[in-house]
Order: structure tokens, then sequence, then C-alpha cells
């Protein structure tokens, strides 16, 4: 057995060896540009760049993964990855602006130009196909045992999660650690040559999203795959893939490995699910292959609300501008999500006679406890939400300097379409989204004319509230005329007098004379004695 082994290690070292024990990393094809369509003017130029400057240094270079995946089935990619046989630091040395990061996997980023017209090309060397029995072990996690995992190249947690991968070696074996066949071929921009080890190209023809090796085994070495999977599938679903039975059998039984992850990464992971232009499939995924709970809080009360109106509208504006190619911000989406939990804590606050604002705040707080919990990033992200959220009861006033202070606000726009969504869904008056759309976009003027607008519309409100209140007057007391000395008045004098009581006229109290002297009858009473 031990001989075995060592004859292995040692075939495997030669190159004659290495083609005879080629067979489990897959076996090398070179498909020309004539069989694969990718069109050449679909690759960013700096991509090329960065491969032209690896390939004149002496290494081998090509564009992986899911550019070449997406340039593959003529879809635009969202970034250019390349692979490499150069290590980090022989790569950070070719370039001028390049970063080494990670820990877990080392890569570099590779950075052209500069502000927002900056593109970070990510370039990662070729990784040895190690078998995870030989890795060194740690008890835990990246977590808990962090002082423990420095140093080491390639280590396992106790869950058999892979902690540390940074052991180099050549391309089929880099090939072969990849999660999909999709993702695991190379394309050399410059002989338009694929390289396919694993019969991806085959997939892709046949609409297939399969697992390279045990699914089973993969996602035991890194959980987040489940996550990709899901990805994947939404992404691909509209071109009619689906997942190869095989690699979807074991995804709800390794559900639970998921627990292991950081929960930053989670948090990100669960992003990229919902904010990559495929939201709604997304959920649809996770519902169809039975992961619609317990992948991360967070996204369970996502897929919870979907179908309810305003989180439903506000999935479907992310995708939209995911495919508009407009930016979108994590902070919008989850106000939208979480909103429904603000609004009944406010309004809880309220009724137990708390004042407005400071009662809105402690729902919101209370909210970012109980659903946000401590992730990374979540300090901008917070005060992003909130900042959105505290901004709707301030729509509703639209008199003196607030609407000019309002619109002049750096989230301005964020808190406006979520105003504008929920005047879509009808939960405010529509009328109340189109003055602020009007506003918004008006000169000095046409602002004066809005204000005045809402002022007259105010005063309405007000009048129609303000209940109607009528005066009754108060009845005359009877007088006896033998108190007064004056002549008893007849019925219809007494009528004449009182006939408008219904709407008495405001008369001037005479001064009595003192004494009872002259002029001591009755005030007001004609046809006294004389």
């Amino acid at each position: 057995m031990i001989k075995k082994f060592i004859d292995k290690l040692l075939a495997k070292a030669t190159p004659a060896g290495r083609r005879a024990s080629a067979s489990p990393f897959g076996k090398r094809e070179e498909v020309p540009a004539s069989v694969h369509g990718i069109d050449p003017e679909q690759v960013d130029y700096r991509a090329v760049e960065v491969v032209r400057t690896l390939k004149d240094a002496g290494f081998e270079a090509y564009i992986v993964g899911g550019a070449v995946r997406d340039l593959l089935l003529g879809l635009r990619p969202k970034d250019f990855d390349v692979a490499t046989n150069a290590t980090p630091e022989q790569v950070k040395g070719l370039f001028r602006r390049a970063f080494i990061i990670g820990k877990r996997f080392r890569i570099v980023h590779v950075v052209h130009g500069r502000g927002r017209e900056n593109e970070v090309i990510e370039v990662s060397t070729f990784r040895a196909q190690v078998d995870n029995v030989a890795a060194e072990q740690v008890a835990g996690n990246e977590k808990t045992s962090r002082s423990a995992l420095a140093g080491m190249q390639h280590a396992v947690g106790s869950s058999g999660r892979v902690l540390r991968d940074n052991v180099w070696g050549p391309q089929d074996e880099d090939a072969t650690r990849r999660d999909f066949t999709l993702n695991a071929m190379y394309y050399d921009p410059e002989t338009q040559i694929l390289v396919d080890y694993h019969k991806g190209l085959q997939d892709a023809k046949k609409k297939t999203l399969r697992m390279i090796g045990d699914p089973a085994q993969r996602y035991r070495e890194d959980p987040v795959r489940i996550i990709r999977a899901v990805r994947f599938a939404a992404k691909l679903s509209a071109l009619g893939f689906t997942l190869d039975a095989k690699t979807a059998a074991p995804l709800v039984d390794s559900q639970r490995l998921l627990a292991d992850v950081p929960q930053s990464r989670m948090f990100d992971e669960m992003l990229k699910l919902l904010q990559t232009g495929h939201a709604i499939a997304t959920i649809e995924q996770l519902k169809k292959l039975g992961l619609s709970r317990g992948i991360y809080p967070l996204l369970d009360v996502v897929v919870e609300r979907a179908d309810t109106a305003f989180v439903r509208a506000a999935l479907t504006d992310t995708d939209r501008r995911v495919g508009e190619g407009k930016p979108v911000a994590p902070s919008f989406l989850l106000a939208c999500v979480l909103w429904q939990d603000v609004r009944e804590g406010w309004d809880r606050r309220l009724q137990a006679g708390e004042h407005p604002l400071p009662a809105l705040q402690e729902a919101i707080d209370a909210v970012f406890d109980l659903r946000i919990g401590d992730v990374s990033g979540r300090g901008k992200l917070a005060a992003d939400m909130r900042e959105i959220w505290v901004m709707q009861p301030r729509f509703e006033k639209r008199t003196g300097r607030i609407p000019e202070s309002m619109v002049a606000q750096l989230r301005f726009r964020a808190g406006f379409d979520f105003l504008r969504l929920r005047a879509e869904v009808n939960e405010i008056d529509e009328a109340l989204a189109e003055w602020w759309q009007e506003f918004s976009t008006a000169d000095e003027n046409q602002r004066y004319d809005l204000l005045e607008q809402a002022r007259e519309e105010q005063k309405a409100r007000q009048r129609v509230a303000q209940p109607v209140v009528r005066r009754v007057p108060k009845a005359a007391p009877a007088r006896s005329p033998a108190a007064d000395g004056a002549a008893p008045a007849d019925d219809a004098t007494v009528a004449g007098e009182y006939a408008d009581a219904d709407a008495p006229k405001k008369r001037r109290r005479r001064r009595r004379k003192p004494g009872g002297g002259e002029g001591g009858g009755a005030a007001g009473a004609p046809g006294g004695a004389d």
C-alpha cells in the first residue's frame, strides 16, 4: 500500500507520469473560435492587457470563470477574472497598481483607471487539487481558529470546510478544483483558443449546470457553493438551464453546513442573490429546490415577503435597474423588505403615546437588532436605511423650507424612490409622489407655485377636518314689570323682539340710572309708562 502511494507520487512528478494520471483532472481540449463562437470584441481590453503582460513575462495566462461562461452564452460579463501560473508576488511585481488580498484564497487586484472609471481585474494563481485528508486540521472555524491558521497554506476546519487553500499547481488541477463545469473553462484572448477539461462546452449545449466531482463533498469543502448553485440556476433559468440531478440532490441535506460560514460572508452572498438582476428568479429557485428557509435568517424574511405587493415591487425594480446598467444599493432593497417591521413597531409606540420621531427611531433600532445583527458594514448600511425611513413622514410636510432641504439631501433620490414604490402599491396617495417628482425637477418659480398649491390643499384638508360650531343664544331672563316700574309689554312686542332669536344681533346694553328715578323703566321695552 505504501509502495503504491510512493509510486503514485513519483509518477506525478514526471511529465510522462502526469500524462498517465491525467484522467482524474479531466482531459484537456483546445476548442477553436470556429467552434466555441466567442466574440473577441466583447472581451474587456483591460483584461486582455493583463493577459498580455503576464504572457510577455513568460507566464501562462487566461481569462477564466464566469466571464468565459457568459461570453460563451452570448451574455455581457459583469467582470473579468484572469488565471495564471505566476504567484501573487510575481503578479504584483508586473503591475504598477496591484494589491494582494485575501487569506483563505490569496489573489491580486490589478487596478486600471481612477475614481468612478476604475476597473479591477482579479488575478488568481493556478491552485493544486490537494486531498483534504492531507491538509492541516484546526479545531473550529475561521473565526475561532484565527491564530492557529497563521502561516498555513492548506487547512480545513472541524466540519471539513477548507479554511486555507494557497497551494499552487498546474492548470488541469486548477480546473478540477473549480465548482461547475461551465466555470472551469479558460479563454486565451490572443489565440482565441478555449481550453476545456471537464466538458463544460458540452454542458453549455445541453443547458445543464453540473458540479465537478462529488457534489456532497464539494459542498462540504465550501458550503457557499450551495448558494452559488442557486444563483447560477436563477441567472441561467431564462436561457433554459437547469441543475443536474446529482448536483441538486445533496443541497437540502448540506444546508446545515452554512452555519459554519462567517456571518459577514453569508450576508454578502445573500446580497449577490438579490442584486445581480435575477432576484425574482432566485426566489423561485429557492422554493423549487426546497431551500426557502434556513440559508440565512434575513433571506428567510425576503422569501416570506416576496409575494407581498411592496417587496415584490422592490425586487422587480431592482432587477430592472440591474438590467439597465443602473447602480443598486443594498440599503434600499433591505429598507423595503424590513419596512413592514418598522411601520408596525412605530404604530405600536405611537398608540402607547410616544412622540412620533423618537418612536420611529426606537422602532428602527429594534428592527436592526432583530433582523440585521452584527455584520460587517452594518454602520453605513444602517445609516442609509435609517435615512430612507426617517424621510417618509417628512414627505408629508410640504410647507416652509422643508421641501428645499429635503431635495438637497444626499439620500433624497433613494428616499423618493421608496416613496414612489409606496404609491405604486397604494400605501400612500399617488398625488404626493407626483408632487415631489415635479418639485425635485422644477425651477424657482415653479417650486413657488407648487408650494402655494400644497398650502391650499392643506387649508382645504383643515377645513374639512375642523368641526362646525353653531352658537345658540341664551334665553332672555323673565323680568317682573312691577319690579322695574314699567308697563308690561304686550305679546306682539315680545314676539317682535325675539323673532330673530336664531340669528341674534349684537346689542349694546344701556346703563341703568341709579336710584330708580326718571328713565328707570325696563330697558328696551317700548311703550313703557310716561
